[in-house]
């Protein structure tokens, strides 16, 4: 089940044995007997080993991201980059966690006396990490955790394995205990009884809409919280511009970041009609030539944009694309022709495929925009700062980025609505999510 397959020529390069229920087992026992360090340890204490993993990182970057790109194809600049912002992550953290978890003082206007909210950890948490973003994807879930004292057993995508194993020894290099932070191979039965395991307070998921379904049922079952971080089709909202290139340089990369594997990668650009036809001409051009020859995460994923494209196109779009499909390689390309009522129109598109829509004017871009059972991300472009401002507060979802892509950072906080999830990650919200906010008051 978790095996290394190269996804640029299929071949399957190592293989991670399974995990035994027994093996299982004894990760929610550990990271169950390190909750006592989380308790008794120091908010500083804590701080310095993310400053030290944070380190690691850094001075590990070349091992972390050849892992990457062996296991899922992401370009080596990128998975350098996504290691460059692990370490950013973690010394986020490190640097703000004395402040976020603070006692803070209430206004006591109910009698004598004083209160204050205590911050303190919950304990076990169990983390269901995806493939397209194998290092990230676990920092911005253990950093805040680790930080708070909560402790962490951490299952990876199938074929992220060998990077997985490789972030367990970083997590120990740092001087986190036994249990702090626990790998474990398992399958998906066997997660389903650690979420019921009463010692479990909490789980954390980044994957698909099916797979969120699923752990939030079992946690739901068994009263545990779960922060859910799932699908997105991002709209690009074009109203306006004075520099048409710059615009459409911004909308290539953002439907190009992982190959166009990421959850809040913009996929759908709806596009005023006065800008519509040049827009077209420009975007498609560029998202072609710009587009690095990667392969997608495997020829399954291939293979399922394709299904997505072939079915938009019988239902009548046109696809503007060069070249063919070569295993998990696939063609950049652009779909125009479509409405909200296409089915692809309210689809992931998981790969390097934008769809493009006309809009008649500022209501009906938000229109188009919103008709989407997702609400992760978006971006806004115009030249207009108060209809910037207006669109901004009308479009449905957990982000909105106004003239500028690439804009995330460990301070700010992600997350989206509707069908893309719930909770928040990274910023101070992704410290709030798994703690005991404890109130303590004292009389007289």
């Amino acid at each position: 089940m978790y095996a290394v397959t190269d996804p640029r020529t299929g071949e399957v390069v190592e293989t991670y044995p399974t995990a035994t229920d027994a093996q299982v087992t004894e990760a929610v026992d550990a990271a169950h007997r390190a909750t006592a360090w989380g308790r008794s340890s120091t908010v500083a204490e804590r701080a310095a080993l993310l400053r030290r993993l944070g380190d690691l990182h850094a001075e590990h970057r070349d091992a972390l991201a050849a892992s990457i790109v062996r296991e899922m194809g992401k370009p080596l600049a990128e998975a350098e980059g996504e290691v460059g912002f692990c370490t950013d992550i973690y010394h986020y953290y490190a640097d703000h966690a004395e402040e976020f978890l603070a006692d803070e003082p209430l206004d006591v206007t109910s009698g004598p006396g004083t209160a204050v909210i205590r911050r303190s950890p919950v304990g076990v948490l169990l983390g269901i990490m995806p493939w397209n973003f194998p290092a990230y994807q676990v920092a911005r879930f253990a950093a805040p955790n680790l930080a708070i004292g909560n402790t962490i057993v951490l299952k990876h995508a199938p074929q992220c394995p060998a990077t997985a194993a490789l972030l367990e020894k970083l997590f120990a290099e740092a001087g986190f205990p036994a249990g702090a932070y626990v790998n474990v191979y398992a399958t998906n039965e066997q997660i389903a009884d650690v979420i019921a395991d009463p010692r479990v307070q909490g789980v954390s998921l980044t994957g698909s809409e099916r797979a969120g379904a699923a752990v939030a049922e079992i946690a739901g079952r068994h009263l545990k919280k779960a922060v859910l971080e799932l699908g997105g089709s991002d709209p690009f909202v074009v109203l306006s511009t004075d520099d048409l290139d710059s615009v459409v340089g911004a909308a290539v990369s953002a439907r190009l970041d992982n190959t166009g594997q990421a959850c809040n990668a913009a996929k759908r650009f709806v596009v005023v009609e006065e800008l519509y036809a040049p827009f077209v001409e420009r975007f498609t051009a560029r998202l072609i030539e710009e587009a690095t020859g990667a392969p997608l995460s495997s020829v399954a994923a291939a293979e399922n944009l394709g299904r997505q494209v072939d079915a938009a196109v019988a239902e009548g779009a046109t696809l503007h694309s060069t070249g063919r499909r070569e295993g998990a390689h696939f063609p950049a390309g652009v779909l125009t022709g479509l409405t909200t009522e296409h089915s692809a129109a309210r689809q992931e598109l998981f790969g390097p495929v934008a769809m493009v829509f006309p809009a008649a004017d500022e209501d009906d871009a938000i229109r188009i925009a919103n008709d989407t059972p997702y609400g992760l991300g978006s971006y806004v472009f115009t030249t207009d700062p108060a209809q910037a401002e207006r669109v901004a507060h009308r479009i449905e979802a957990g982000m909105v980025f106004v003239n500028g892509v690439g804009a995330e950072g460990a301070e700010l906080p992600f997350g989206g609505v509707k069908r893309s999830g719930f909770g928040r990650e990274l910023g101070r919200p992704g410290i709030e999510e798994f703690v005991n906010k404890k109130l303590i008051r004292t009389v007289g």
